[in-house]
Protein backbone atom coordinates (compact mmCIF):
# COMPACT_ATOMS: atom_id res chain seq x y z
CA UNK A 1 0.00 0.00 0.00
CA UNK A 2 1.34 3.25 -0.89
CA UNK A 3 1.20 6.42 1.52
CA UNK A 4 1.38 9.56 0.15
CA UNK A 5 4.06 11.83 1.55
CA UNK A 6 2.07 15.18 2.24
CA UNK A 7 5.43 16.90 3.42
CA UNK A 8 6.67 16.35 0.07
CA UNK A 9 4.65 19.37 -1.05
CA UNK A 10 3.95 21.04 2.00
CA UNK A 11 6.70 21.05 4.84
CA UNK A 12 4.53 23.75 7.23
CA UNK A 13 1.76 20.91 6.99
CA UNK A 14 1.47 20.04 10.88
CA UNK A 15 -1.96 19.08 11.16
CA UNK A 16 -3.70 16.33 9.05
CA UNK A 17 -6.83 13.81 8.88
CA UNK A 18 -6.26 10.25 7.14
CA UNK A 19 -7.70 6.94 6.78
CA UNK A 20 -5.66 3.76 8.62
CA UNK A 21 -4.61 0.86 6.13
CA UNK A 22 -2.96 -1.50 8.27
CA UNK A 23 -2.50 -1.59 11.85
CA UNK A 24 0.03 -3.95 13.82
CA UNK A 25 -1.95 -6.71 16.29
CA UNK A 26 -1.37 -4.74 19.06
CA UNK A 27 -2.29 -1.37 17.69
CA UNK A 28 0.81 0.48 17.98
CA UNK A 29 2.14 0.31 14.74
CA UNK A 30 -0.34 2.49 12.06
CA UNK A 31 -0.17 2.65 8.73
CA UNK A 32 -2.05 5.56 6.80
CA UNK A 33 -3.40 6.07 3.20
CA UNK A 34 -0.92 9.58 3.61
CA UNK A 35 0.92 11.38 6.48
CA UNK A 36 2.64 14.57 7.14
CA UNK A 37 4.75 12.88 9.57
CA UNK A 38 8.75 12.44 7.92
CA UNK A 39 10.38 9.24 8.27
CA UNK A 40 14.14 9.29 9.56
CA UNK A 41 15.96 9.44 6.44
CA UNK A 42 18.50 11.42 4.43
CA UNK A 43 20.21 12.40 7.40
CA UNK A 44 17.40 13.91 8.93
CA UNK A 45 15.78 12.10 12.14
CA UNK A 46 11.94 12.13 12.11
CA UNK A 47 9.08 14.15 13.28
CA UNK A 48 7.18 13.54 16.15
CA UNK A 49 3.89 14.47 17.35
CA UNK A 50 0.58 12.72 17.56
CA UNK A 51 -2.18 10.39 16.05
CA UNK A 52 -5.45 10.46 17.88
CA UNK A 53 -4.05 11.80 21.31
CA UNK A 54 -1.17 8.94 21.33
CA UNK A 55 2.69 9.82 20.69
CA UNK A 56 4.40 8.66 17.77
CA UNK A 57 7.66 7.50 18.73
CA UNK A 58 9.14 6.93 15.96
CA UNK A 59 8.16 7.38 11.99
CA UNK A 60 9.39 4.60 9.67
CA UNK A 61 10.43 4.61 5.59
CA UNK A 62 9.61 0.83 4.31
CA UNK A 63 9.86 1.59 0.54
CA UNK A 64 6.86 2.96 -0.51
CA UNK A 65 4.25 2.57 2.84
CA UNK A 66 5.51 4.70 6.31
CA UNK A 67 5.01 3.25 9.59
CA UNK A 68 4.16 5.36 12.77
CA UNK A 69 5.22 3.40 16.08
CA UNK A 70 2.72 5.09 19.10
CA UNK A 71 2.98 4.89 22.88
CA UNK A 72 -0.33 3.04 23.11
CA UNK A 73 -2.57 1.58 20.38
CA UNK A 74 -5.62 3.19 18.35
CA UNK A 75 -8.26 1.57 16.71
CA UNK A 76 -9.09 1.27 12.87
CA UNK A 77 -10.84 4.30 10.68
CA UNK A 78 -10.01 8.12 10.58
CA UNK A 79 -7.35 9.40 12.66
CA UNK A 80 -5.89 13.17 13.65
CA UNK A 81 -2.12 13.90 13.26
CA UNK A 82 -0.45 16.75 14.90
CA UNK A 83 3.32 17.10 14.03
CA UNK A 84 5.38 18.87 16.45
CA UNK A 85 6.10 21.84 15.04
CA UNK A 86 8.50 23.37 16.95
CA UNK A 87 11.05 19.90 16.17
CA UNK A 88 10.00 19.74 12.70
CA UNK A 89 10.55 23.95 12.10
CA UNK A 90 14.00 23.41 13.77
CA UNK A 91 14.74 20.86 11.22
CA UNK A 92 13.60 22.82 8.24
CA UNK A 93 16.32 25.20 9.21
CA UNK A 94 18.79 22.95 9.59
CA UNK A 95 18.70 20.71 6.77
CA UNK A 96 18.31 23.75 4.02
CA UNK A 97 21.01 25.64 5.97
CA UNK A 98 23.00 22.51 5.39
CA UNK A 99 22.32 22.73 1.80
CA UNK A 100 23.47 26.33 1.46
CA UNK A 101 26.57 25.65 3.49
CA UNK A 102 27.01 23.06 0.79
CA UNK A 103 26.57 24.55 -2.08
CA UNK A 104 28.66 27.46 -0.54
CA UNK A 105 31.94 24.80 0.04
CA UNK A 106 31.50 24.13 -3.51
CA UNK A 107 31.34 27.70 -4.73
CA UNK A 108 34.30 28.92 -2.91
CA UNK A 109 36.48 25.70 -2.35
CA UNK A 110 35.08 23.51 -4.87
CA UNK A 111 34.95 21.09 -2.69
CA UNK A 112 31.84 18.78 -2.40
CA UNK A 113 29.43 17.75 0.85
CA UNK A 114 29.72 13.86 1.37
CA UNK A 115 27.50 13.09 4.09
CA UNK A 116 25.08 14.87 6.63
CA UNK A 117 23.73 14.36 9.52
CA UNK A 118 21.24 16.38 11.97
CA UNK A 119 22.10 15.99 15.47
CA UNK A 120 19.66 17.06 18.07
CA UNK A 121 21.46 20.44 18.98
CA UNK A 122 24.24 20.91 16.21
CA UNK A 123 24.24 18.80 12.77
CA UNK A 124 27.13 17.96 10.55
CA UNK A 125 28.40 18.09 6.81
CA UNK A 126 31.04 15.66 5.58
CA UNK A 127 33.05 17.97 3.21
CA UNK A 128 35.60 16.69 0.10
CA UNK A 129 38.92 18.11 1.86
CA UNK A 130 42.26 17.35 3.03
CA UNK A 131 42.08 20.48 5.61
CA UNK A 132 40.63 23.70 5.81
CA UNK A 133 41.84 27.24 7.65
CA UNK A 134 40.24 29.55 9.46
CA UNK A 135 39.85 32.16 7.37
CA UNK A 136 38.27 29.33 4.58
CA UNK A 137 35.45 28.41 7.45
CA UNK A 138 34.73 32.41 8.01
CA UNK A 139 34.32 33.20 4.31
CA UNK A 140 31.90 30.38 3.69
CA UNK A 141 29.93 31.13 7.15
CA UNK A 142 29.75 34.85 5.88
CA UNK A 143 28.88 33.87 2.26
CA UNK A 144 25.97 31.86 3.67
CA UNK A 145 24.69 34.21 6.09
CA UNK A 146 24.61 36.91 2.81
CA UNK A 147 22.77 34.15 1.36
CA UNK A 148 20.65 33.70 4.29
CA UNK A 149 19.90 37.94 4.71
CA UNK A 150 19.02 38.13 0.96
CA UNK A 151 15.36 36.09 1.85
CA UNK A 152 16.12 33.67 -2.04
CA UNK A 153 13.21 31.73 -2.31
CA UNK A 154 13.86 28.21 -1.59
CA UNK A 155 10.96 26.17 -3.73
CA UNK A 156 9.70 22.10 -4.36
CA UNK A 157 10.32 20.92 -7.83
CA UNK A 158 9.43 18.36 -9.57
CA UNK A 159 10.89 17.01 -12.51
CA UNK A 160 12.26 14.01 -14.46
CA UNK A 161 15.68 12.83 -13.59
CA UNK A 162 16.24 12.51 -17.12
CA UNK A 163 15.69 16.21 -17.88
CA UNK A 164 16.63 17.42 -14.75
CA UNK A 165 19.39 19.75 -15.14
CA UNK A 166 21.33 22.14 -13.10
CA UNK A 167 21.64 19.90 -9.95
CA UNK A 168 24.52 20.82 -7.76
CA UNK A 169 25.02 17.03 -7.16
CA UNK A 170 23.73 14.34 -9.83
CA UNK A 171 21.26 11.92 -8.53
CA UNK A 172 21.18 7.97 -9.02
CA UNK A 173 17.54 8.28 -9.05
CA UNK A 174 15.44 7.49 -12.34
CA UNK A 175 11.61 8.81 -12.68
CA UNK A 176 10.48 11.73 -10.97
CA UNK A 177 13.19 13.73 -8.99
CA UNK A 178 12.37 16.22 -6.16
CA UNK A 179 14.38 18.78 -6.11
CA UNK A 180 14.88 21.97 -3.25
CA UNK A 181 15.59 24.99 -5.49
CA UNK A 182 17.38 28.04 -3.49
CA UNK A 183 16.87 30.69 -6.18
CA UNK A 184 19.75 31.18 -8.43
CA UNK A 185 22.15 29.68 -6.00
CA UNK A 186 21.52 26.35 -5.28
CA UNK A 187 19.35 22.70 -6.91
CA UNK A 188 19.23 19.53 -4.95
CA UNK A 189 17.33 16.66 -5.36
CA UNK A 190 16.35 16.09 -1.74
CA UNK A 191 13.01 14.39 0.13
CA UNK A 192 13.47 16.45 3.17
CA UNK A 193 11.54 19.04 4.82
CA UNK A 194 12.30 22.31 4.00
CA UNK A 195 11.99 26.43 4.65
CA UNK A 196 10.35 28.89 1.99
CA UNK A 197 12.84 31.35 2.36
CA UNK A 198 16.58 31.26 3.45
CA UNK A 199 15.43 34.38 5.64
CA UNK A 200 13.83 31.49 7.72
CA UNK A 201 16.98 29.59 8.16
CA UNK A 202 18.06 32.70 10.67
CA UNK A 203 21.42 32.93 11.16
CA UNK A 204 24.00 30.28 10.40
CA UNK A 205 27.19 29.47 12.32
CA UNK A 206 29.80 27.09 12.07
CA UNK A 207 31.06 25.63 15.13
CA UNK A 208 33.97 23.41 14.75
CA UNK A 209 36.06 21.28 12.71
CA UNK A 210 37.48 17.87 12.28
CA UNK A 211 39.24 15.65 10.20
CA UNK A 212 37.66 12.06 9.49
CA UNK A 213 38.24 9.64 6.83
CA UNK A 214 41.08 12.18 4.51
CA UNK A 215 38.22 14.50 4.56
CA UNK A 216 36.85 17.68 7.05
CA UNK A 217 33.60 17.19 9.00
CA UNK A 218 32.40 20.61 9.97
CA UNK A 219 29.62 21.36 12.78
CA UNK A 220 27.31 23.61 12.41
CA UNK A 221 23.92 25.34 13.74
CA UNK A 222 21.12 27.65 12.15
CA UNK A 223 18.21 29.49 13.39
CA UNK A 224 17.30 29.44 17.07
CA UNK A 225 19.89 26.26 17.39
CA UNK A 226 22.77 29.05 16.43
CA UNK A 227 21.42 31.59 19.22
CA UNK A 228 21.22 28.89 21.79
CA UNK A 229 24.65 27.93 21.13
CA UNK A 230 25.94 31.68 21.12
CA UNK A 231 24.27 32.21 24.35
CA UNK A 232 26.22 29.45 26.05
CA UNK A 233 29.60 30.43 24.62
CA UNK A 234 28.80 34.43 26.06
CA UNK A 235 27.65 32.52 29.35
CA UNK A 236 31.08 30.38 29.22
CA UNK A 237 32.92 33.22 28.51
CA UNK A 238 31.30 35.43 30.86
CA UNK A 239 31.87 33.13 33.90
CA UNK A 240 35.63 32.47 33.14
CA UNK A 241 36.22 36.57 32.80
CA UNK A 242 34.52 36.97 36.42
CA UNK A 243 36.75 34.05 37.41
CA UNK A 244 40.10 35.66 36.50
CA UNK A 245 38.85 38.99 37.29
CA UNK A 246 39.60 40.37 33.53
CA UNK A 247 38.16 41.61 30.34
CA UNK A 248 36.54 38.60 27.79
CA UNK A 249 39.07 40.58 25.55
CA UNK A 250 42.39 40.17 27.95
CA UNK A 251 41.49 36.36 28.18
CA UNK A 252 43.46 34.65 25.82
CA UNK A 253 46.62 36.73 26.78
CA UNK A 254 46.01 36.08 30.13
CA UNK A 255 45.67 32.08 29.25
CA UNK A 256 48.59 31.93 27.82
CA UNK A 257 50.60 33.67 30.40
CA UNK A 258 49.31 30.85 32.93
CA UNK A 259 49.85 28.51 30.13
CA UNK A 260 53.44 30.01 30.14
CA UNK A 261 53.95 30.01 33.76
CA UNK A 262 52.33 26.18 34.39
CA UNK A 263 55.18 25.21 32.00
CA UNK A 264 57.87 26.80 33.41
CA UNK A 265 56.34 25.41 36.82
CA UNK A 266 56.01 22.04 35.86
CA UNK A 267 59.69 21.41 34.65
CA UNK A 268 60.98 23.29 37.76
CA UNK A 269 59.06 20.96 39.67
CA UNK A 270 60.61 17.84 37.35
CA UNK A 271 63.81 19.07 38.16
CA UNK A 272 63.47 18.83 42.20
CA UNK A 273 62.13 15.91 42.13
CA UNK A 274 64.90 14.65 40.11
CA UNK A 275 66.87 16.14 42.61
CA UNK A 276 65.60 14.50 45.20
CA UNK A 277 65.62 11.55 43.69
CA UNK A 278 69.36 11.17 43.03
CA UNK A 279 69.59 12.49 46.51
CA UNK A 280 67.31 9.44 47.88
CA UNK A 281 69.66 7.25 46.03
CA UNK A 282 73.21 8.70 47.36
CA UNK A 283 71.34 7.71 50.77
CA UNK A 284 69.89 4.51 50.43
CA UNK A 285 73.79 3.77 48.84
CA UNK A 286 75.57 5.42 52.34
CA UNK A 287 73.00 3.22 54.60
CA UNK A 288 72.84 -0.40 52.17
CA UNK A 289 75.66 -2.50 53.68
CA UNK A 290 77.51 -5.08 51.39
CA UNK A 291 76.07 -8.26 50.67
CA UNK A 292 77.19 -11.67 48.72
CA UNK A 293 80.30 -10.64 46.06
CA UNK A 294 80.94 -7.63 48.04
CA UNK A 295 78.43 -5.87 46.36
CA UNK A 296 75.48 -3.36 47.44
CA UNK A 297 71.84 -4.13 46.16
CA UNK A 298 68.85 -1.40 46.73
CA UNK A 299 65.82 -3.37 45.44
CA UNK A 300 62.91 -0.20 44.88
CA UNK A 301 59.11 -1.11 44.68
CA UNK A 302 57.41 1.74 43.31
CA UNK A 303 53.65 2.48 41.41
CA UNK A 304 55.28 3.24 38.19
CA UNK A 305 58.45 3.53 36.82
CA UNK A 306 59.45 7.03 35.93
CA UNK A 307 62.39 9.39 35.89
CA UNK A 308 62.41 9.56 39.91
CA UNK A 309 62.63 5.86 40.16
CA UNK A 310 65.21 6.23 37.22
CA UNK A 311 67.21 8.75 39.14
CA UNK A 312 67.42 7.00 42.27
CA UNK A 313 68.47 3.88 40.93
CA UNK A 314 71.47 5.92 38.49
CA UNK A 315 72.22 7.88 41.58
CA UNK A 316 72.39 4.73 44.12
CA UNK A 317 75.18 2.61 41.36
CA UNK A 318 77.42 5.83 41.07
CA UNK A 319 78.90 4.58 43.91
CA UNK A 320 81.42 1.14 44.02
CA UNK A 321 80.11 -2.22 43.13
CA UNK A 322 76.79 -1.26 43.54
CA UNK A 323 73.62 -2.59 41.30
CA UNK A 324 69.84 -1.38 41.63
CA UNK A 325 66.99 -3.34 41.03
CA UNK A 326 63.55 -1.43 40.38
CA UNK A 327 60.19 -2.87 39.64
CA UNK A 328 56.38 -1.22 38.98
CA UNK A 329 53.93 -2.75 41.55
CA UNK A 330 51.53 -2.39 38.63
CA UNK A 331 51.94 -3.91 35.00
CA UNK A 332 55.14 -5.80 34.77
CA UNK A 333 58.05 -3.80 34.18
CA UNK A 334 61.39 -3.48 36.00
CA UNK A 335 64.51 -1.27 35.55
CA UNK A 336 68.47 -2.90 36.53
CA UNK A 337 71.32 -0.56 37.25
CA UNK A 338 74.75 -1.51 37.53
CA UNK A 339 78.24 0.80 38.68
CA UNK A 340 81.00 -0.27 36.04
CA UNK A 341 82.99 -2.37 38.89
CA UNK A 342 79.79 -4.58 39.30
CA UNK A 343 80.96 -7.35 37.02
CA UNK A 344 77.39 -7.28 35.76
CA UNK A 345 75.93 -5.90 32.42
CA UNK A 346 72.86 -4.75 32.97
CA UNK A 347 71.29 -5.64 29.46
CA UNK A 348 72.95 -8.80 28.96
CA UNK A 349 71.44 -10.25 32.10
CA UNK A 350 67.92 -8.64 31.33
CA UNK A 351 68.04 -10.48 28.17
CA UNK A 352 69.37 -13.85 29.16
CA UNK A 353 66.49 -13.61 32.25
CA UNK A 354 63.72 -12.62 29.63
CA UNK A 355 64.87 -15.15 26.85
CA UNK A 356 64.81 -17.82 29.54
CA UNK A 357 61.47 -17.00 30.82
CA UNK A 358 59.70 -14.77 28.58
CA UNK A 359 59.90 -10.99 28.50
CA UNK A 360 61.23 -8.26 26.44
CA UNK A 361 63.47 -5.59 26.81
CA UNK A 362 67.29 -4.29 26.93
CA UNK A 363 69.55 -1.53 27.35
CA UNK A 364 73.35 -1.04 28.12
CA UNK A 365 75.97 -2.30 30.52
CA UNK A 366 75.07 0.17 33.28
CA UNK A 367 71.21 0.73 32.73
CA UNK A 368 68.42 -1.43 30.94
CA UNK A 369 64.51 -1.53 31.05
CA UNK A 370 62.22 -3.92 30.15
CA UNK A 371 58.46 -5.50 30.85
CA UNK A 372 57.36 -8.86 31.10
CA UNK A 373 53.90 -11.09 31.69
CA UNK A 374 54.74 -13.85 33.73
CA UNK A 375 54.19 -13.16 37.13
CA UNK A 376 57.37 -15.21 38.53
CA UNK A 377 59.50 -13.27 36.04
CA UNK A 378 60.82 -10.74 39.30
CA UNK A 379 61.61 -13.80 41.40
CA UNK A 380 63.56 -14.95 38.93
CA UNK A 381 65.67 -11.93 38.47
CA UNK A 382 66.00 -11.34 42.10
CA UNK A 383 67.33 -14.53 42.88
CA UNK A 384 69.51 -14.42 39.87
CA UNK A 385 70.96 -10.93 40.72
CA UNK A 386 71.87 -12.02 44.61
CA UNK A 387 69.00 -10.44 46.06
CA UNK A 388 67.71 -13.16 48.72
CA UNK A 389 67.14 -11.37 51.71
CA UNK A 390 67.44 -7.75 50.30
Amino acid sequence: MFTERLYYSDSYLTAFDAEVVDLSDDGKIVYLERTAFYPSSGGQPNDLGTLNGERVLDVLDQDSRIAHVLSGPIQAGRVRGIVDWDRRFSHMQQHTGQHLLSAVFQELLGAPTLSFHLGPEVSTVEIGAKSLIDKQLEDVEARANQIVWEARPVSIQFEDASTAEGLRKASARTGTLRIIDIAGFDRSACGGTHVRSTAEIGAIQIRGLEKIRGNVRIEFACGMRAVRAARADFRLLSEVSRTVALPPLELPAAIQGMRDRLRDSEKETAKLRGELARQEGLSLYASTPEGAGGLRRAFLSRPVLDETVRACATAFVTGKRAIALAAAEQGGAVLLAASSDSGIDAGRTLKACFARHGGRGGGSAQLAQGSFDNPEMLSYLREELGFRGN
